[in-house]
């Protein structure tokens, strides 16, 4: 794993452009860019990986995608495709000469270079939770999300080290005006986390705002801005078939800046794609590639990530399912197809439980399995999901995170290492069959780093637990939350840089922002 040199810290603590590791809150684990070591699950056989490919192919060949946006059918005009209003076709060959020129992996840097992530490879960073519009804490229940929420998501973001980017708006403030949250919450995101951020696809004036702030934020030239990947978006098509008018029209002027897209279409087997998973996988591919495509014709070589969202519905009520046996082999076979074309993955930590109880834990962690097992390279909503994407919980944020720790110590080397030291012959024959390992030098030489150190997770017996007051996980989760909420100091901004972003907020808000409908 790629790691820091780290202090025993607060997270969130003022080390100008150093990473610290522990805290008076917990002791967690360092930052550090998880390495996946395993091979990755492939439920598919090499003609079942050409199946789904070539039914991708004849979707846009024969069916074509609607592009709603009227720049991006000119350029796929220009590019030899076939137009008839709306519908874009474009055959085979076509898009996989594009898919040649997307790169297999790529860098994002932040505002501090120690947070610098990969993408691509066997590189997993996970996501924070992004867009939902209600938040629910133990103290307060469920409601609207509001900005001082938000900020505390922010800082959760900040200083969990298992938290690699600073996505979407962990919940959105819905009582700042919608033509300038952008700013209100960028600025804050960019001065409570020193982390890579995103862009909503939303506008013109959404993503070119912060654009400009990040490339203010980090010091930057419009040279070095447009040289390497600083930030990225997330854009959804509107499956079945369908790109909008916003989402191109955001990806497109990333791409031309050379900012990364992931593009990760949505799709819900029985309801906005086949029941069956094959052709749902089939359907998200054909959506993702056109819009890579497309990207990769603008400017060949701009990074580019496909992203997986294809789950199931409950087909008695029509709710989406997540966390299912369907989602988990979806996500291992569009993995395979991901890896044949040759560019980074995106996946999802989700569920679909209300509150952060056993269902909601249970199909999290099949989500983040699944994003293992596929070598997915960027975990979207990794921490802090609830009600399908409804909900933001800062308990299950800290609930989460235990989980996405447990990954990390299971891809480390110390868990599967075969030396002599570690195969411990020396240590077997002392103890022999009559002793124990407690007080062998070899026990003493590693106990305390021996094993994964839980934050949340409680090992004690039952009649230990109960004299300790009988605390539930949710419980713990939500004092280390509050822990944190008082404990948290902002990371090291430089003056000048965060008066420039105040200054560009100020004189954008004067100007309107961004245009809305209300």
């Amino acid at each position: 794993m790629t790691e820091e040199p780290t202090r025993k810290k607060r997270a969130g603590g003022r080390a100008g452009m150093k990473i610290r590791a522990g805290t008076a809150v917990i002791d967690q684990m360092p930052w550090r860019i998880p390495v996946n070591p395993d091979r990755p699950i492939e439920p598919l056989d090499a003609e079942g990986v050409q199946r789904v490919h070539k039914t991708a192919m004849r979707i846009l060949s024969d069916i074509g995608i609607e592009f709603l946006n009227p720049e991006a059918l000119e350029i796929m005009r220009k590019a030899g495709c076939r137009i008839s209003g709306t519908n874009v076709r474009m055959d085979e060959d076509f898009v996989m000469e594009m898919v040649g020129h997307a790169p297999e992996t790529f860098t994002i840097t932040p505002r501090n270079p120690a947070r610098e992530i990969i993408m691509g490879g066997n590189h997993m960073v996970f996501v924070n939770v992004s867009s939902p519009p209600n938040s629910w804490d133990m103290e307060r229940g469920k409601r609207s999300g509001d900005f001082e929420t938000f900020k505390e998501f922010m800082k959760l973001t900040q200083y969990f080290n298992c938290i690699h980017v600073a996505g979407g708006y962990p919940v959105e403030p819905i009582d700042i005006h919608a033509s300038v949250r952008h700013l209100d919450c960028l600025y804050e995101k960019l001065t409570i986390t020193d982390k890579v951020v995103h862009a909503y696809s939303l506008g013109a004036e959404r993503v070119e705002d912060v654009m400009e702030m990040v490339r203010i934020a980090g010091g930057l030239t419009e040279e070095e801005f447009q040289a390497k990947p600083r930030m990225y978006t997330n854009i959804n098509s509107v499956s079945p078939l369908k790109h909008d008018f916003p989402m191109l029209d955001g990806a497109m002027r990333m791409a031309r800046r050379g900012q990364p897209v992931v593009i990760t279409p949505f799709t819900l087997a029985g309801a906005m794609a086949p029941v069956t998973m094959s052709g749902a996988v089939a359907l998200s591919l054909a959506e993702a590639l056109a819009a890579l495509a497309l990207l990769q014709y603008i400017n060949p070589g701009c990074p580019v990530a496909i992203g997986t969202f294809t789950s199931n519905v409950d087909m008695k009520s029509g709710a989406p399912a997540f966390g299912t046996p369907e989602y988990m082999r979806a996500t291992q076979m569009t993995g395979q197809l991901v890896r044949f074309y040759g560019v980074p993955m995106r996946a999802s930590g989700v569920c679909a439980a209300n509150v952060p109880d056993g269902q909601a834990m249970w199909e999290t962690s099949n989500s983040l399995w699944s994003a293992v097992q596929s070598r997915t390279n960027m975990v979207y909503h990794a921490a802090g999901w609830l009600e399908g994407g409804l909900i933001a919980s800062p308990e299950k944020f800290i609930m989460d995170c235990e989980v996405l720790q447990m990954i990390q110590r299971y891809f480390e080397e110390a868990t599967f290492a075969t030396t002599e030291d570690d195969l411990a012959f020396d240590a077997i024959r002392e103890v022999g069959p009559n002793g124990h390992y407690f007080g062998v030098q070899h026990t003493q030489d590693r106990y305390q780093d021996a094993f994964y150190a839980p934050i949340c997770s409680d090992w004690r017996n039952y009649e230990a637990w109960q004299i300790d007051g009988s605390t539930w996980t949710h419980e713990r989760a939500h004092r280390i939350y509050k822990q944190i909420m008082a404990e948290f100091e902002m990371p090291e901004m430089n003056g000048d840089h965060q008066e420039e972003l105040r200054r560009f907020v100020a004189k954008r808000k004067q100007e309107g922002g961004a245009p809305t409908d209300f």
